[in-house]
């Protein structure tokens, strides 16, 4: 999940260079995410307003690395559960390749 600092309901809310420099960082650590994770594909998920599937009512982008088989039934995959220690060592690894980037 990659959240601005400042407070926008909506994208079209922002400046556009805000806008873009959201964008940029959403894809710096997806390239890191990807050469972690080594996906099959990523979505890059961003929703304006509750039709939209908008539950939380401030900007923010999903990255959601994807894998062959892991949508079952449907779309989305299922929620993967890790333990603390896992997803710590995760993020370390993506915050350490972001910083090579």
């Amino acid at each position: 999940l990659v959240v601005p600092k400042k407070h926008y309901v909506f994208l079209f809310d922002m400046p556009l260079p805000v806008v873009g420099k959201l964008f940029e960082h959403v894809a710096s650590i997806t390239n890191a995410i990807c050469k972690v994770l080594k996906p099959d594909g990523v979505n890059i998920g961003q929703s304006n307003g509750e039709i939209a599937s908008q539950s939380v009512f401030h900007v923010h982008v999903h990255i959601i690395p994807r894998f062959n088989g892991d949508a079952k039934e449907g779309f989305w995959p299922q929620r993967k559960k890790f333990t603390l220690k896992q997803l710590n060592d995760l993020a370390g690894q993506i915050a350490e390749t972001i910083k090579l980037l």
